[in-house]
């Protein structure tokens, strides 16, 4: 295993399990830009659409199942959870992230290795990746 990619694995596993531990204890996300998580909860589900596909792994596996499990979960709370749903202010995170994502797709239909469905699905999110982070950039 590349100790470069074991030791950027464990750095966003510990940065997702600091933010939930946040919410649980705080009953609270405020500060926390819910489509930025929205987003997260994309990039990791068609980003690893090979899950049941394509077997690197046992460890490759449950990191994918615990990343997207922990966004899908960080959703949840901040949309369903009567205490912590209460402290998200719609009114600061105004960003329209459905631009992010259709532009991501237009680029993964103009860059990309064979015109197939699964290859522009696969490589849309890497683009998604990297804009990801623009909601939560215009909350203050």
């Amino acid at each position: 295993m590349n100790i470069f990619r074991f030791a950027g694995d464990m750095t966003h596993l510990f940065s997702v399990l600091v933010l939930l531990l946040k919410i649980y204890a705080t009953k609270s996300c405020s500060g926390i830009s819910l489509k930025t998580q929205e987003l997260y909860v994309v990039v990791f589900v068609t980003r690893y659409l090979d899950l049941f596909t394509n077997l690197v792994s046992l460890y490759n596996t449950v990191m994918k199942l615990v990343f997207i499990g922990s966004s899908i979960l960080i959703v949840w709370w901040m949309r369903a959870h009567p205490l912590v749903r209460r402290s998200y202010d719609k009114e600061l995170d105004t960003f329209r992230h459905y631009f992010l994502v259709a532009g991501c797709f237009a680029l993964a239909l103009l860059f990309n290795e064979s015109f197939t469905f699964v290859e522009v699905i696969y490589y849309a999110p890497h683009a998604l990746l990297f804009v990801a982070i623009y909601p939560s950039i215009s909350i203050d």
